[in-house]
């Protein structure tokens, strides 16, 4: 028997696709903290239809919204969109109050693949592969171009401007109470390189491999519209850039799939702007300052208990490959990384701590993993990882923390313990030490290079050093 929401769901179906017959199909792909996404199936007089539903719960305020717009301004941007010449759905429904399914949009479903690693490395999209970066460009080029007044967007985004976006979100890091100085030079970078009378547009606030779907033709669909705002528009070409967003293909810097050139060209052909590397380098510093710090934040919410996740805390050792990529911006050059350590059981007592724990994560990687369903085997490969960034603190911790402390003695011309020592050097960047001081890049080089190997020594900048 279907329950409530299907009931609801029903009626409401029946009001809006003429012929309707029945609810074939009700089936949610995906869920964050307030929004779901659903597959849903029909039939009518006519055939079999698919449709999509995204919507949030009902609140006790009576809505919900997802970043800093609503559903209903979400659908809103698909409408202006596909009118502008954006690829995506066509929006059929916005839900009512009277609906009693809370707070959302009916829309055309559409196919085509939306996951990063896949766009990256399939082979059935190779072809397509060739053109993306230009098509991300000339995209974007008409996104920007959309007249916000003319679709009546104008009161319902916010207005951000660079200079508060950077304080803001080196605020959040702020109030974490974490000491991390190379987030706080990459603020102080920003701070003082901020955009010069940057255009203000409509931007889509997350455009990036991971929110578009690909087929063989090409990009099917921009998806994923609840960040957008009015602000500097490279901030999407910017973000698009991030390596974070490349999925292991590090060498073409347009999500994985292509290079700036392309993008740039693309960008130029529909908006009749050009973007120069300079600009674009800002925003890609920009997006990797922030997912530090927004990586520190999902760590903070798991470890005060809101937010109980097996990957959360895991995510919050990614900081230090978005902290990497700053490095590689803004002061790339040499560093050394500790000896491997291939001798687990080296001492006398046996089985020693880090010997221990890489039996558990083979064992979780190779048996447990394979043997779940699709979600739980997921869960048992991040268990794994988490034990692989416990078994390599073991190994490298001590003597990567010696020699922070030995470093940040000889920079500041204090000894101390090791947080205090941290805490100093970010109060004095917050106090304006030069960002070009003696041996102020060396150090943070080297500390986030050590604080990678241990959090993830197969990422790119650092398998790109050792090469």
């Amino acid at each position: 028997m279907p329950n409530e929401f299907e009931q609801a769901l029903a009626a409401l179906l029946a009001r809006e696709y003429p012929g309707f017959t029945s609810l074939d199909e009700c089936q949610q792909l995906s869920a964050g903290a307030s929004q779901e996404t659903y597959r849903i199936g029909i039939t009518t007089r006519r055939g079999n239809k698919q449709i999509a539903l995204r919507r949030c719960q009902p609140t006790a305020e009576g809505s919900s919204s997802v970043g800093q717009i609503t559903l209903a301004t979400e659908a809103a941007l698909f409408r202006a969109a596909t009118g502008g010449g954006i690829p995506g759905p066509d929006v059929h429904y916005v839900l009512q109050t009277e609906d009693e399914l809370g707070e959302g949009f009916l829309m055309q479903w559409l196919d085509g693949e939306t996951l990063g690693q896949r766009i990256v490395h399939s082979e059935e999209l190779a072809d397509a592969r060739h053109g993306l970066a230009r098509e991300c460009g000339e995209i974007l080029g008409r996104l920007h171009a959309l007249d916000i007044d003319a679709n009546g967007l104008a009161d319902l985004l916010p207005v951000v401007e660079p200079a508060k976006l950077v304080h803001e979100t080196w605020a959040l890091y702020r109030d974490l109470d974490v000491p991390v100085p190379m987030i706080d030079y990459a603020w102080r970078w920003l701070r003082d390189n901020l955009p010069e009378n940057p255009r203000s547009t409509l931007v889509h606030g997350d455009f990036r491999n991971g929110n578009l779907m690909v087929t063989p033709q090409g990009i099917n669909a921009v998806l994923d519209w609840e960040l957008a705002h009015v602000g500097d528009p490279v901030r999407d070409l910017g973000w698009l850039c991030v390596n974070s967003w490349r999925f292991g293909n590090a060498a073409l810097p347009v999500g994985g799939f292509g290079e700036i050139d392309e993008l740039l060209a693309g960008y130029a052909s529909t908006s009749g702007a050009t973007v120069t590397r300079e600009e674009l380098t800002f925003w890609q510093v920009f997006g990797s300052f922030w997912w530090a710090m927004a990586t520190l934040q999902m760590a903070d919410s798991w470890r005060s208990g809101a937010t109980p996740s097996l990957e959360r805390p895991v995510i919050g050792r990614r900081s230090s490959e978005a902290q990497m990529d700053c490095v590689n911006l803004l002061i790339p050059g040499d560093y050394s990384l500790p000896a491997r350590q291939d001798n687990l059981a080296a001492g006398s007592q046996l089985p020693m701590p880090a010997e221990l724990l890489s039996g558990v994560r083979s064992f979780l990687r190779e048996q447990v993993a394979t043997q779940l369903p699709a979600h739980d085997g997921f869960l048992a490969r991040v268990a794994a990882n988490s034990l692989g960034i416990a078994q390599r603190e073991l190994l490298y911790g001590a003597e990567c923390g010696a020699q922070e402390q030995t470093r940040l003695a000889a920079l500041l011309g204090r000894d101390d313990e090791l947080d205090a020592l941290r805490r100093a050097l970010v109060n004095a960047l917050r106090d304006d030490l030069p960002l070009d001081t003696t041996g102020l890049a060396a150090h943070l080089r080297q500390t986030v290079a050590c604080q990678l190997n241990i959090d993830q020594p197969r990422y790119w900048g650092l398998v790109q050093h050792s090469g």
